[in-house]
C-alpha cells in the first residue's frame, strides 16, 4: 500500500510528465491530467501566453482596490465572516484563505505569515487579477471561466512560477446564478490538505446561503429538498417568491432543481411546478407554521416544502401586502451551528440559554442582566473564542432595544484604512473609488439598538479619538460630511486585551476606556469552564442538523478526552472540531471516534491562547483508540488509521470481512478506505 506522501509525489510526476509532453511535444496527455485542466492550457496556449514568462503581476493601487471592494461590497461583507472561522480550522496549515472578485482580483485575504512571504512574490495578494488570460491556469481564473470547483495542483499551473502552488477554487454565484466572485484557499503543493476542496465548497455554500437571505430576507421564500430531513441545512433548495408567486431568486440547489423541471422549454413558472396553486400552498403553510408539507410535482416526483418570511394572517386579505418576519429574524435566515447551539431550539437567543452550567459563566450573566436597559456600557473581556459575540447578542435580546438592530463590527478584521468609512459612513464622492449615492455607517446603523465593538482593543489611537467625541456628544458626521446626525446607541464592547494595562501603555485612551467600562465581565475559557460536555452536545446536535444527520452520538473515550483537552481556541476551536468530524463520518456511522477528529487535536503541546497574559498547557493523551506517536513531528490521523487498516489486514491474512470486525466498520466503508489508500 502507499503511503499519503507517495501518493502525493506518484500525482506530481504524472503531471510533470503531462508538463512535458503538452509543452515540449505538443502532445494532448489525456490521461496524466483532468480534461478540465487540460482545457485551461490549450486555452492558455492558443492565445499565445508564454509559461515561462517573468513579467512582473500589476497590483492595483489603493484607490483602485478600494474601488472594486466596493463595488462587491456586499459579498466582501457577507463573506468576511466565512473567511476568518474557515483562516481558524486551517491555521498554521501554511495556507491562504482569498475572496476575489469576478474579474479575478483579490479583494480579501486571510494566510499564515510564513506562506504569504512567498505568495506575495508572485502577487498572490490583494489588488492582484488572476485572471486565466493574464495568469494562466490557476485556482481563481480558471474556476470563473470554468464556472465550477477547480483544483490546482503544483505543476497543473500554466505558469513555471506558480507551480509550487497547490489552489483549491470554487465560484459563488448570487440568487439570480450571476457570477460573484470566488473563494479559494491556497497552499504549498508539498503541503496539501486532504479536505481543502471540501471546505471550500462548504464555505461557498455558507456564502451563496448568506447572500440569498440578505437579499430576500423580507420575502416569501419556500425552502424544499425531496428528503424532509434535509430542509433547514445547508443542502436545501431556496426560492424567494412574489406575493402572486412569481420567482424572484434561487439558490444553486433550487436553480438546479427547477432546470431540471423546466426541461427543453428552459423556463418555468411557479404554476407549472405543483400540482397545487401557489394559494393553496400559502395556505396550508399559514395553518401549520413553520410545518413541512409535502408536494406532489408535476413532473410526477415529490418534495417536502416549508414557507419562510410569512406573518400569521398577512395573507388574510385580498390584498397582501408587505410580508414580514416575526420575532426580528429575516425570513429564510438561520443560525450558525455555534448560535444554535447557544440558543436552544429557537427564537432569540437569551443569556439565560447561554447558562449552561459553569459557575463563572454564571456570575458574568447575572452581573450583566442587572445592567439591562440601563444605558450602562458593557464591556466583555475574554480570550479569542470564548463567546464574546455571542454574549454580546444575548445582551441586547435582554435589554429595551431588543427590537433594534444589533450591529457588530470587528475592529481588527477590517483594514485601517477601511475602518473609518465602515464605522462612520461616508458622503457621495468622499474619496476614490466612493459609492455616488454614499454609505451609511456601523454607528448610524445601530440608531435606536446596539452597537458591538468586537476587539475595540485594537483600535488605533486617531480612531479611538473620534470614536469618544461621537459617545460624548451623541451624534456622528459621516467622511466627508459636514452635518452631525444625532444618534441613540447602546455601546458592547469586547476584547481579548486588558485595557488597564493597554491604557498604561500609551495603547489605549483613558477617557475612552472610562467611556467604554461601565460593567466589565470575563467569559471563562473553555478550559475552565465544568460544562464542556453540555457544550459538545449541543454543538454536535445542531452541526448534525445543519448537515442533515440525525442521531449521531460521541464515543465515551472521545467525550472523556473533551473533557481533559484545553481548547486554545476555545468555542469556536469546538465548533470547528463538530463541523470536521461530522463531515469524516461515513454515510453508515452515526458514532464520532477519535478517527474523526481534526489531527491538530494531538499535538504535543498546544498553547491554551496566543492572546497576552495566558499560558502554555499540555494537551491530554489522545483517546485510546488512536495510537500517537511520541516523537514529533505528529503524524497525520490519515496515516495513523492507514496504519492500523495495514496491522489488521496483516493480522487476518486479507479477510475484508474479519478486518471490518476487528476494526468496527461495515465492509463497504473498509472498501472505501482501502480504496484511496490503493
Amino acid at each position: 500500500m502507499n503511503s499519503v506522501p507517495q501518493l502525493k509525489q506518484a500525482r506530481e510526476d504524472r503531471v510533470a510528465i503531462a508538463r512535458e509532453k503538452f509543452f515540449s511535444r505538443g502532445v494532448l496527455p489525456e490521461d496524466d491530467v483532468s480534461p478540465l485542466i487540460l482545457r485551461s492550457w490549450s486555452r492558455c496556449r492558443d492565445s499565445g501566453l508564454d509559461p515561462r514568462t517573468t513579467r512582473a503581476v500589476e497590483v492595483a493601487g489603493r484607490g483602485q482596490l478600494e474601488e472594486s471592494r466596493n463595488q462587491s461590497g456586499r459579498l466582501l461583507n457577507l463573506a468576511s465572516g466565512v473567511m476568518e472561522h474557515v483562516f481558524d480550522q486551517i491555521r498554521a496549515s501554511g495556507s491562504m484563505v482569498i475572496l476575489a472578485d469576478l474579474d479575478g482580483m483579490i479583494i480579501h485575504s486571510l494566510g499564515d505569515p510564513a506562506f504569504v512571504d512567498r505568495a506575495q512574490r508572485v502577487a498572490l495578494q490583494p489588488g492582484a487579477r488572476w485572471d486565466e488570460a493574464s495568469l494562466g491556469t490557476n485556482g481563481i481564473g480558471t474556476a470563473l471561466l470554468e464556472r465550477a470547483p477547480v483544483e490546482v495542483f503544483g505543476s497543473e499551473h500554466y505558469l513555471d512560477r506558480n507551480v509550487f502552488l497547490s489552489c483549491c477554487a470554487s465560484p459563488i454565484f448570487d440568487p439570480r446564478g450571476e457570477l460573484a466572485g470566488v473563494f479559494d484557499i491556497s497552499g504549498d503543493y508539498r503541503n496539501p490538505q486532504r479536505h481543502t476542496m471540501g471546505l471550500v465548497r462548504l464555505s461557498v455554500q455558507l456564502v451563496e446561503k448568506r447572500l440569498f437571505e440578505s437579499e430576500f430576507g423580507k420575502h416569501i421564500v419556500l425552502a424544499f429538498h425531496p428528503r424532509p430531513e434535509y430542509v433547514g441545512s445547508l443542502q436545501e433548495g431556496l426560492v424567494a417568491l412574489a406575493p402572486d408567486g412569481t420567482i424572484l431568486g434561487a439558490n444553486r440547489t433550487a436553480r438546479e432543481w427547477l432546470v431540471r423541471q423546466a426541461g427543453e422549454s428552459g423556463t418555468v413558472s411557479f404554476g407549472e411546478l405543483f400540482k397545487l396553486g401557489f394559494g393553496t400552498i400559502l395556505d396550508r403553510a399559514q395553518a401549520g407554521a413553520g410545518d413541512l408539507v409535502r408536494l406532489g410535482t408535476k413532473s410526477g416526483g415529490e418534495i417536502y416544502v416549508q414557507v419562510r418570511g410569512m406573518r400569521p394572517l398577512a395573507l388574510a386579505g385580498a390584498g397582501l401586502g408587505e410580508v414580514e418576519v416575526g420575532e426580528g429574524r429575516k425570513a429564510g435566515t438561520s443560525e450558525s451551528p455555534t448560535r444554535a447551539a447557544e440558543s436552544g431550539a429557537g427564537g432569540r437567543l437569551t443569556l439565560d440559554q447561554l447558562d449552561t452550567g459553569d459557575d463563572k459563566l454564571h456570575r458574568a450573566i447575572e452581573r450583566a442582566k442587572r445592567v439591562g436597559g440601563k444605558n450602562i456600557p458593557l464591556l466583555i473581556q475574554g480570550e479569542s473564542g470564548v463567546g464574546k459575540e455571542l454574549f454580546a447578542r444575548a445582551f441586547h435580546n435582554a435589554s429595551s432595544r431588543a427590537d433594534g438592530p444589533f450591529v457588530p463590527l470587528n475592529c481588527a478584521a477590517i483594514p485601517e484604512h477601511l475602518i473609518e468609512s465602515e464605522l462612520f459612513g461616508y458622503v457621495g464622492g468622499a474619496f476614490t473609488g466612493a459609492r455616488r449615492e454614499g454609505a451609511v455607517g456601523k454607528v448610524q446603523q445601530a440608531h435606536g439598538g446596539t452597537l458591538f465593538l468586537d476587539e475595540i482593543g485594537d483600535m488605533r489611537l486617531a480612531m479611538q479619538t473620534r470614536l469618544l467625541r461621537v459617545l460624548q456628544e451623541r451624534s456622528v458626521t459621516p467622511v466627508g460630511g459636514l452635518k452631525a446626525i444625532p444618534v441613540d446607541i447602546s455601546l458592547v464592547c469586547a476584547t481579548h486585551r486588558v485595557l488597564r494595562d493597554a491604557v498604561a501603555n500609551g495603547e489605549f485612551r483613558e477617557d475612552l476606556y472610562y467611556r467604554v467600562n461601565g460593567l466589565t465581565v470575563t467569559l471563562p475559557p473553555l478550559r475552565e469552564r465544568s460544562d464542556v460536555s453540555t457544550l459538545v452536545e449541543r454543538l454536535l446536535q445542531a452541526e448534525a442538523r445543519e448537515s442533515g444527520r440525525a442521531g449521531i452520538r460521541i464515543s465515551p473515550e472521545v467525550m472523556r478526552f473533551f473533557e481533559t483537552y484545553p481548547w486554545p481556541g476555545n468555542i469556536r476551536q469546538m465548533h470547528s472540531v463538530m463541523r470536521v468530524a461530522v463531515a469524516l463520518l461515513d454515510d453508515d456511522e452515526d458514532e464520532i471516534g477519535a478517527v474523526h477528529l481534526p489531527e491538530e487535536l494531538f499535538g504535543s503541546a498546544p498553547a491554551c491562547a496566543r492572546d497576552e497574559g495566558t499560558t502554555a498547557a499540555v494537551a491530554p493523551p489522545a483517546p485510546a483508540s488512536v495510537e500517537v506517536s511520541e516523537p514529533p513531528p505528529p503524524r497525520s490521523l490519515d496515516e495513523l488509521e492507514m496504519e492500523a487498516i495495514a496491522v489488521v489486514m496483516r493480522e487476518v491474512k486479507g479477510n475484508v470481512s474479519a478486518a471490518a470486525r476487528r476494526l468496527g466498520v461495515s465492509r463497504n466503508t473498509l472498501y472505501r478506505k482501502l480504496g484511496r489508500m490503493s
